[in-house]
């Protein structure tokens, strides 16, 4: 019997320490939480690549970018050697006039509106290649 006396001790001590701290009390509180399933999901932050995938002007213009040499120098949302495709449609409005200027700068090429490097000229491009290439960099406005 004088084993058990220090355990039952120690269970009456832990009994009394849990229910002086609040373990042996009811309350009448509930506390609400809201499920996963029903908290609101954060949005997905899409890319310009994503938003535009169907998108008849987005499809010609990317097909024709793909087969020139445009992409050694320009990104869709990153700067490389000149300014990605989001950062020139941030720059012009989507107009008639502006395809036209900048579809002309691109056979032409150019220097000093986004810095010294020059654009080389693309003399063997269409206008109307030129056309459909700047109305899709227009597109990706952020």
């Amino acid at each position: 019997m004088k084993i058990t006396k220090p355990l039952n001790l120690a269970i009456i001590a832990l009994a009394g320490f849990t229910f002086a701290c609040g373990g042996g009390e009811k309350t009448s509180e509930t506390t609400t939480t809201t499920p996963a399933a029903e908290a609101p999901a954060p949005e997905k932050e899409i890319s310009l690549e994503e938003k535009y995938q169907d998108d008849p002007i987005y499809i010609k213009g990317l097909a024709k970018l793909k087969t020139s040499d445009c992409t050694s120098c320009h990104m869709v949302e990153r700067k490389i050697v000149g300014p990605s495709y989001a950062d020139v449609a941030a720059k012009y409005e989507n107009t008639e006039e502006n395809i036209d200027m900048l579809a002309k700068k691109v056979i032409e090429g150019g220097v000093g509106v986004w810095g010294e490097i020059p654009m080389p000229p693309h003399p063997t491009l269409s206008m109307e290649d030129a056309r459909d290439m700047v109305s899709y960099v227009l597109l990706l406005k952020k």
